[in-house]
């Protein structure tokens, strides 16, 4: 924790998955702001908020789908009632890879609400939260297929594309009352385990192109820190070895 300093401030996380958003949740509890973190499997939190408070930090594990209002209502709420909200990021991927004639409207609906919808009720609640003191951060994760679909991503470039349009949308209404919105295009694999495995299954032994989740942590930090007359609204990250 940054100087052993606890803010009186809290960070929700919507997504807090194992990789990108726990490394979120590690760089702004190590900056001392309260952590709340969601994700459907809220029990799979344990050993990240153990990480988290053994470092002196604090943290706070729900089980949230964020696909219900309500449940995205109460956590942000109680996020703001426990300290006041000054960050809230989402982070939800749904990523699946279907030819067209294969994405049923079961697939294509439940990605929709998953990678959009979802996004659209935490920024709303967020967005409650936070204009009555004319201040605050709301993030979104966005992917290679949030600016472009590709073959067998019909159903996910197209969520995609609208959490992108609810994050510009609320950047232009909310950025004149003091809330920075920003939208990340994170355009690359993320290093994780299951990602190294099926390198190692196809014989592969090293791969430039995969992003460390810390340093994507890194990013919406930075973001974080940018003052008002300098904001950024998109920001594409990749490693220097990726092709685009």
């Amino acid at each position: 924790m940054a100087d052993g300093i606890q803010r009186n401030a809290s960070v929700a996380i919507v997504g807090a998955g194992d990789y990108i958003g726990a490394a979120i949740a590690r760089r702004f509890a190590a900056e001392g702001y309260l952590l709340f973190m969601g994700r459907r499997n809220g029990e799979k939190l344990g050993p990240l908020k153990a990480e988290i408070e053994a470092a002196g930090g604090r943290a706070v594990a729900c089980t949230l789908d964020a696909r219900e209002e309500d449940q995205v209502t109460a956590f942000i709420s109680q996020a703001e009632a426990a300290a006041p909200l000054e960050a809230v990021i989402f982070n939800i991927g749904a990523n699946v890879n279907f030819p067209l004639l294969e994405t049923t409207s079961r697939v294509f609906r439940k990605v929709w609400e998953l990678a959009c919808f979802s996004g659209f009720l935490t920024a709303r609640e967020a967005a409650r939260a936070m204009l009555p003191r004319g201040k605050g951060s709301i993030f979104f994760t966005g992917a290679t297929a949030s600016m472009r679909g590709g073959s067998g991503y019909a159903a996910f470039a197209s969520a995609k594309f609208g959490n992108r349009a609810v994050a510009q949308a609320a950047a232009r209404e909310l950025g004149p009352k003091g809330i920075h919105v920003a939208h990340l295009v994170i355009d690359s694999g993320v290093d994780t385990e299951w990602v190294r495995q099926r390198m190692a299954d196809a014989g592969i032994l090293e791969d430039r192109t995969l992003m460390n989740p810390a340093s994507v942590a890194e990013t919406y930090w930075q973001l974080h820190q940018q003052p008002a007359d300098a904001w950024t609204f998109e920001t594409e990250i990749r490693p220097s070895a990726e092709p685009w």
